[in-house]
């Protein structure tokens, strides 16, 4: 249990969390906690729309991600283009949609769609109330930090999910699984993970 606990601090990046619990309860991490600093710097950039700063840091972490990562950096450069709309840099923002993006686009159909999509938001004056305004949502900068923070892990070959909650998810799905079938003790309230006896 304490390697899944160990897993969740780490994956997620709470390295306080994850020192503390080393020392209280001895499980050492499968990877250099120093390393998760520098992988929440990151996520922390583009979460804030620092995109460049998060660009730079991945290369200081690692220079094969972007380069072996397409996706991954067209990800990056449609959320530096997003933040340059937000600002109101529509002439920078054509800019390096043209010279950054549309090269891009035309080697890859899903990358040109989402560069189309995204380009789309340069035609509303109010850019919050358009019916692409999603882009603009914080919920578009926490799924690229989410994609590097990802990207990342897997390139110092650690899990990119913690484990913990897909645990949780399977005994709920095996519990209800097993409802239909038998009683059986079962655990009702997951914070504390009491077995219950089975109503009969």
């Amino acid at each position: 249990m304490n390697k899944l606990v160990m897993n969740f601090l780490v994956t997620e990046g709470y390295v306080e969390a994850a020192e503390k619990f080393r020392m209280e309860s001895g499980t050492e991490p499968d990877i250099d906690l120093a390393t998760i600093s520098d992988r929440m710097a990151v996520k922390k950039a583009v979460q804030c729309g620092n995109v460049e700063d998060a660009i730079e840091k991945v290369n200081d972490l690692n220079p094969e991600i972007l380069d072996t990562n397409p996706q991954l950096f067209f990800h990056l450069q449609q959320q530096r283009l997003i933040e340059l709309i937000r600002n109101g840099k529509i002439e920078e923002a054509l800019e390096f949609a043209q010279e950054e993006l549309a090269p891009r686009g035309e080697e890859n159909q899903t990358f040109l769609e989402e560069l189309e999509r995204t380009v789309s938001l340069l035609a509303f004056e109010d850019v919050s109330n358009c019916p692409l305004g999603e882009l603009l949502d914080i919920s578009q900068r926490l799924k690229t930090a989410s994609e590097v923070n990802a990207a990342i892990l897997t390139s110092q070959s650690h899990e990119k999910d913690p484990k913990l909650p897909s645990l949780l998810k399977m005994l709920i799905w095996a519990q209800n699984q097993l409802d239909e079938k038998a009683a059986y003790p079962r655990i009702n309230n997951l914070s504390n993970a009491t077995l219950e006896d089975p109503t009969v």
